[in-house]
């Protein structure tokens, strides 16, 4: 059943290549970000981007029963990419055939695809307005 989830972002959350970061809880709790970064940077390192140049933002997820991390980048003027990854035990899985992003996941989706809109997909693009433009969270 649905309940809503803690999610946070804040203006200065970026990884060292400018990606931004959000967290989403299935409680109260902050999620401890160094967890996942070790993560982010192996699923960035196994693909072929520029990620200076890309607008990208990732989900550490503390879901009921594991971790998620949710990594989105934009290409080709206006697709978005995905690589979702689970924490199984210790070892993180990438595996598109058994996980995905969920619902909560989805909340901040639609948030960034708008914030993509107003500061890409536009007359005058500014990767640099898409970085310090966040997603308002109820």
């Amino acid at each position: 059943m649905f309940k809503p989830r803690n999610i946070q972002t804040k203006n200065d959350w970026f990884d060292n290549s400018g990606t931004k970061i959000y967290t989403i809880s299935i409680d109260e709790n902050s999620i401890e970000q160094s967890l996942f970064i070790s993560r982010l940077n192996d699923v960035k390192n196994s693909r072929n981007v520029d990620w200076y140049n890309t607008a990208s933002f990732v989900i550490f997820h503390k879901g009921e029963s594991c971790n998620y991390l949710v990594f989105i980048w934009w290409g080709n003027d206006n697709e978005l990419f995905t690589s979702v990854s689970v924490e199984v035990g210790n070892k993180w899985v990438e595996d598109p055939a058994k996980y995905s992003f969920c619902l909560y996941d989805m909340e901040v989706m639609w948030l960034e695809r708008n914030i993509y809109i107003e500061t890409i997909d536009c007359g005058s693009p500014s990767l640099d307005a898409y970085r310090k433009s966040r997603a308002i969270l109820s």
